[in-house]
């Protein structure tokens, strides 16, 4: 039974460090949420090869807005496809400003052969640019929503947890210095006295 109380010592030693795991991940995944929904982000995960190898398959990217004004050939950005509605993250090969106050990008990624087909059009007047990347972190995230290993580990973060609720032993036996049902002591009154057990 002593080795039962250790693995549950242990298990609830681990589910604290997991609630402060768990709590430090959903302030940080706040503070993310946050920043994304004001428009300061915009975490991106990176699906092709095209901007190989500077940027490789599986990388997460920390978008910031930048200044269109102020964007060069040379310069990554992630822009709008229109015809895929997703964001794409090329390298500049041209830029233009229009009358109208648009700007008109042409991008190519570094390992393709060819410019992308069509021109990217940027009404506003900020545009989202590669700040930050983290090599291989966006394929261990993926894989961490991919439900086939979404739902086993919230399984076990649940069991690890629900187990950090049983209580060891030690701590539900009755101490040491009282008396069991139909049990009296006499350790101080009369020295000499025997324990006397009844019997019902």
């Amino acid at each position: 039974m002593r080795g039962t109380g250790v693995a549950v010592r242990v298990v609830r030693t681990a589910a604290d460090l997991l609630v402060w795991v768990l709590a430090v991940l959903g302030v940080v995944t706040l503070g993310v949420w946050g920043a994304t929904t004001l428009g300061l982000m915009k975490p991106l995960v990176v699906i092709s090869g095209s901007m190989e190898p500077q940027i490789m398959t599986g990388d997460l990217l920390i978008d910031t807005p930048v200044a269109m004004e102020d964007v060069e050939v040379g310069d990554v950005l992630s822009l709008r496809d229109d015809v895929t509605d997703r964001l794409v993250t090329h390298r500049v090969i041209e830029v233009t400003e229009q009358a109208d106050g648009s700007w008109h990008v042409r991008m190519q990624g570094d390992a393709n052969d060819t410019p992308d087909g069509a021109v990217y059009v940027v009404t506003g007047d900020t545009a989202l640019a590669p700040r930050w990347q983290l090599a291989g972190a966006g394929a261990a995230l993926m894989r961490l929503t991919d439900p086939a290993t979404a739902v086993p580990l919230l399984v076990a973060v649940a069991a690890i947890l629900a187990l950090s609720l049983v209580r060891p032993e030690a701590d539900v036996r009755p101490d040491a210095g009282q008396a069991g049902p139909g049990r009296r002591t006499a350790p101080e009154d009369a020295p000499g006295e025997m324990a006397v057990t009844s019997r019902r």
